[in-house]
């Protein structure tokens, strides 16, 4: 089973990029979505309330991810003690899932991974692609506020990422979209089409 990859800084357009793939037929793998998901394991709670203290839980007792962003992204060293006890974690429900489409006969598996830093140290280690979305800043900024976050947690969290000339170096293919979804979309339709029956 191929291994897609799609990265990207916020607001590059990943998520349509992966999108365009789902619905040409391929399962997806969304990393921020299983680093969501194991913030309910009890084990990863634990560790991560006598970490950064109890104000990171919401009324409902579970990790509220805004609380936690607002302690864990204040500083590089915050943020590697927060990747200790998350990213393991998130590495095994990865493999988890890659094992269960394998063993389904599919084809290939989509994997949205929005922070990926290198092929060596992350799950892109044995990517068969990995597809780079771009966008330039001020059209990143605009559409990561417009879909609802605050200007200053985009620029702080784009401050924090890897730069597009780290994630060109990194890819095999790179889609530019500073255009419309509907032309990045048929930019990797028509990738997929190539790539399939090569």
């Amino acid at each position: 089973m191929k291994k897609l990859f799609i990265i990207g800084g916020m607001g590059a357009g990943k998520s349509t990029a992966r999108k365009a793939l789902v619905d040409a037929g391929l399962p997806y793998i969304d990393l921020d979505q299983v680093g969501h998901d194991v913030l309910k394991w009890d084990t990863v709670k634990e560790e991560l309330v006598e970490t950064f203290g109890s104000a990171i839980l919401g009324a409902n007792g579970e990790i509220d991810r805004k609380a936690l962003a607002a302690k864990a992204f204040v500083s590089p060293a915050d943020t590697r003690k927060l990747n200790r006890i998350t990213v393991p974690r998130i590495e095994d429900a990865y493999r988890d899932k890659v094992t269960e489409l394998d063993a389904a006969g599919e084809e290939a598996v989509v994997v949205e991974h929005s922070v990926f830093k290198n092929r060596i140290s992350s799950l892109a280690y044995d990517a068969d692609v990995v597809m780079a979305v771009l966008a330039s800043l001020d059209t990143r900024i605009e559409r990561a506020v417009a879909s609802g976050f605050d200007e200053q947690d985009v620029r702080q969290r784009i401050a924090r990422q890897i730069t597009d000339a780290d994630r060109i170096e990194a890819s095999d293919v790179v889609f530019n979209n500073d255009g419309t979804p509907e032309e990045l979309r048929n930019k990797v339709l028509a990738w997929w089409e190539a790539y399939r029956t090569q």
